[in-house]
């Protein structure tokens, strides 16, 4: 009886030193991540869309604001787009010319001047638009090596899923750096709204729910759902 148990204990040490060196292995390997916190994340990158102006001394040159209409149309400026100017002859009314295009698609011109590497030819003037995207450029990661956690890391693709989303649905990619940038004004009055309203309002179990409906004809009517004053269901 004692010669089928030694074989089984043999067989058992066996498959453990063979698999001896592979736990070794992985608990070695540089890439095993053992935080919570994933090693994927957004990466915020930035372009810049240059478009140089001829001006005079009282705006723009003739034709440039018909250039500069077109240039915008095919960019498509939106939230989070940065648009600047750089004229260093600081012309007036070639800046207003622009800031009314640019309102156009509901933005403003940044305060700050936009700084390029090439200088600004003299008798132009240089609209910067700069604009941020983000996304998760390791993601996804699958391999042999994240299908195997004998050593308590977190899978290769580990947070992979969440982050390109966030990245995907981000209004404005530069917030993810820096945050939306507060007033340094606060109201006592819009902060207390919403908890004046929430005391006012009634409890929705006294008295039945009004559910307002329409039939055929056009004409709506308004029925009760839930007890009635009496205490027993209307007919």
């Amino acid at each position: 009886m004692t010669q089928p148990l030694e074989k089984n204990m043999s067989s058992r040490l066996a498959v453990l030193a063979l698999c001896a060196p592979a736990l070794l292995l992985t608990a070695c390997n540089p890439r095993a991540s053992r935080g919570i916190e994933s090693v994927h994340q957004p990466v915020v990158s930035r372009t810049d869309y240059v478009l140089d102006l001829g001006t005079t001394p009282y705006g723009l040159a003739e034709g440039e604001a018909g250039r500069l209409a077109g240039w915008m149309a095919s960019l498509a400026p939106g939230y989070g787009d940065r648009i600047a100017v750089e004229d260093p002859s600081r012309s007036t009314g070639a800046r207003t010319q622009v800031a009314s295009t640019v309102a156009r698609y509901g933005l403003l011109l940044a305060d700050t001047t936009a700084t390029s590497r090439d200088a600004v030819a003299p008798g132009t003037l240089r609209v910067v638009v700069t604009r941020a995207s983000a996304s998760v450029p390791t993601c996804p990661q699958v391999d042999a090596y994240g299908a195997y956690t004998f050593d308590s890391h977190t899978a290769a693709n580990h947070g992979c899923a969440i982050n390109s989303n966030l990245a995907a649905m981000v209004a404005n990619p530069e917030h993810l750096i820096h945050g939306q940038p507060g007033t340094g004004l606060a109201d006592p009055r819009n902060a207390a709204r919403a908890i004046a309203a929430y005391r006012r309002a009634a409890p929705t179990g006294g008295g039945g729910t009004a559910v307002e409906s329409s039939g055929a004809s056009g004409a709506s009517g308004a029925s009760s759902i839930g007890s009635s004053p009496s205490g027993t269901a209307g007919n």
